[in-house]
């Protein structure tokens, strides 16, 4: 009896008494941070319902001691503010704006105290997107000199965690700023470091750069549930996840995975026994395997959240005379490893080069008449997997004689390593923010940087209203007025076509122009230093400088040209077409010994679009015209998915905006 009383007072001894719980700040806060400088500070955590907090920014200096001569070290308070933490034991203040400087502490005392060192008053700018803003540095071009070079106390550097969220985080899950060193920068996004060295270089203040990014991903993954509810095509994905029971989620994506395996999952490769790759014999009875569409990711295709070996058949007929000389087998690109294979016999093996095309020389000794078995053994290590690229990349090549392997071919995962059942970050629109802008906000900044659009660019009319949503949001949240939010234009990517067509990524480059019509925005052209066969251009110093070319005039006022020569008027006058260009800088250039300006296209009023022929007339105007169109109603200029002849630059050595004048029904300019 004593004991049970004795436990009933210790129970409310506790409810009247809460244990203390320690001051705590979010990851977003740690020692080499930086501040933003010209604003309110703004400080947040979490502490004990009632709590009074202190917060402190301090500095040291020495000073001789009159007796003893000796040198005195001094904290010097440089502001400070106090909290009470709500009935939910969060705290929020703001500090008193400051001026360039540091280093400094900042202390936040309650029960405990937390010291935060080596913090710089700067300019912090968030650097968010998909896969061209995540590419690290150690992947640029030139990357183990910039790596080497990448030495600046002066720029401080903070990467989110990837994470994917239901609902609002209150805190990241890891993360610390960091002072750029080789070490530290050669993971960190690349176009986010090349604007940092830029800013830091043009203005001589501290650069803190938060990256959240992750590739593959869609705008609308990034934006809040406050925006997204109001969409009309994002509400009821919004409604269904915010009602979602994760846990049942993933039981059910697991026994998806299981009923596609068969009901197991395989953990070792079936198709190789004792080193001796059983997959490949030619009399293998495959009829129980499955089929798979090639070129394209098996991801695509059903096999969501599944790395590791899959193994690929496909016959291919030959008669008598196409077995008498060497063939070339071309499969695209395969992501990540492959060995391969024809009538059992290894013909081809390339390691741990996703983006590079493959192309084996066959003997004629391995080939016969009739069946002949193509057999590639695929091992994906993380993200994609399979062989993917264009279909007319895939064939094999007899002489000038081409045959086709694209379409079809047999497929099993011979080993399966799972990453996992949890929602993937476009399962459905807001996870991202959730879990990767939601716990760094209200931290201050100066601004956003934005490399995204390859995911949305088949739905570009769509991304006309999502991404100035995206944008608004973003202010929105932040509640620190309209700050800069800067973004890159789509790079030119696949193969050029030989003659004009209409285009998705055009169309999405054209969603990111008119989304200039926001205040406070800027936009860097990549059209001129994309790749034909890679998604993710090396070239990211001239993405992060172009940038920072619009920072410093959005943002910071700085009197230059930020942007290439930009369309603004056309007049149709004798059969020709007069682009009047505004920002043309120091005036209109050719980028070409020849002096003729490559990639307009004309049409009339049926529509058809002809390479045009077009001049530079003055500083700002160019004449285009085609004797295949008597009298031109539209223009376009750079209007393709790769645009690979682009010439026309101002004198700043900035490539003109893509564009079109189109204005007949049916285009919504």
């Amino acid at each position: 009896m004593k004991t049970k009383q004795f436990l009933v007072s210790l129970l409310l001894f506790a409810y009247v008494f809460p244990t203390q719980a320690e001051v705590k700040l979010p990851k977003i806060f740690s020692s080499n941070m930086v501040l933003q400088q010209g604003m309110e500070v703004p400080v947040w955590g979490w502490a004990t319902a009632g709590e009074t907090v202190t917060i402190q920014l301090t500095t040291s200096a020495s000073s001789d001691n009159e007796n003893s001569g000796e040198a005195v070290k001094q904290t010097i308070l440089i502001a400070h503010n106090n909290a009470i933490a709500d009935s939910n034991g969060k705290w929020t203040t703001k500090l008193p704006a400051q001026a360039y400087g540091g280093p400094y502490t900042l202390s936040i005392k309650g029960e405990n105290t937390i010291n935060f060192t080596n913090v710089m008053i700067g300019e912090v700018w968030v650097c968010s997107g998909q896969s061209n803003m995540e590419w690290p540095l150690a992947q640029a071009k030139n990357a183990e000199k910039e790596i080497a070079a990448a030495k600046n106390s002066n720029i401080r550097l903070f990467s989110v965690p990837k994470r994917v969220a239901q609902f609002p985080e209150e805190d990241l899950e890891a993360g610390e700023w960091m002072e750029c060193t080789p070490q530290t920068a050669h993971n960190f996004s690349a176009v986010g470091y090349f604007f940092g060295r830029s800013l830091a270089d043009q203005l001589n203040v501290p650069i803190g750069l938060i990256h959240t990014s992750w590739g593959g991903t869609v705008a609308e993954t990034w934006t809040s549930a406050k925006t997204i509810a109001n969409d009309p095509d994002f509400k009821a994905p919004l409604t269904e996840l915010q009602q979602l029971n994760v846990e049942e989620y993933k039981k059910n994506k697991e026994a998806e995975i299981r009923k596609i395996l068969g009901g197991e999952i395989p953990l070792e490769d079936e198709g190789m026994v004792n080193g001796q790759p059983i997959y490949s014999a030619p009399e293998l009875n495959d009829e129980t395997w499955s089929s798979i569409k090639s070129p394209g990711l098996w991801e695509e295709q059903g096999y969501v959240n599944i790395d590791g070996i899959g193994w690929y058949r496909k016959e291919l007929n030959l008669n008598q005379e196409q077995t008498q000389v060497n063939l070339n087998l071309h499969l695209g690109k395969i992501d990540d490893s492959d060995i391969t294979f024809l009538n059992g016999i290894e013909v081809g093996k390339t390691e741990n080069q996703y983006n590079k095309d493959r192309v084996y020389t066959i003997d004629k000794k391995y080939l016969k008449p009739g069946k002949n078995m193509i057999v590639v053994r695929v091992n994906d290590t993380g993200g994609g997997g399979g062989m993917w690229g264009a279909p007319e990349d895939q064939y094999v090549a007899i002489g000038k004689e081409k045959i086709d392997l694209s379409g079809n071919w047999k497929f099993k995962i011979s080993k399966a390593v799972m990453q996992g059942f949890d929602l993937g970050p476009n399962a459905y629109p807001t996870l991202l923010f959730n879990g990767m802008i939601h716990p760094i906000i209200p931290y201050g900044i100066k601004g956003a940087i934005w490399y995204q659009g390859e995911s949305n660019a088949s739905r570009a009319l769509q991304y006309r209203r999502v991404f100035p949503n995206l944008i608004n949001d973003w202010r929105t949240q932040w509640n620190q007025g309209q700050f800069p939010f800067l973004f890159v234009q789509l790079a030119n990517y696949m193969k050029a076509t030989q003659q004009p067509e209409e285009s998705e990524w055009a169309e999405l480059r054209e969603a990111q122009s008119l989304t200039l019509e926001l205040p406070n925005t800027g936009m860097a052209s990549a059209i001129d230093i994309g790749e034909a066969d890679d998604i993710h251009p090396r070239n990211k110093q001239d993405v992060g400088n172009r940038l920072a070319l619009n920072a410093l005039k959005t943002a910071y006022n700085k009197e230059l040209v930020h942007t290439g020569p930009t369309y603004q008027s056309v007049e149709f006058k004798d059969g020709k077409a007069y682009i009047s260009f505004k920002v043309t800088g120091d005036g209109l250039a050719v980028k070409d010994k020849y002096g003729y300006v490559k990639a307009f296209t004309i049409a009339g009023d049926d529509r058809k679009f002809y390479w045009a022929k077009a001049e530079i007339i003055n500083k700002n105007t160019v004449v285009v015209y085609s004797y295949a169109v008597k009298n031109p109603v539209a223009v376009r200029f750079g209007w393709a998915n790769n645009p690979d002849d682009i010439n026309l630059y101002n004198l700043n050595e900035l490539p003109a905006n893509p564009f079109r004048t189109d204005s007949w029904p049916g285009i919504t300019k």
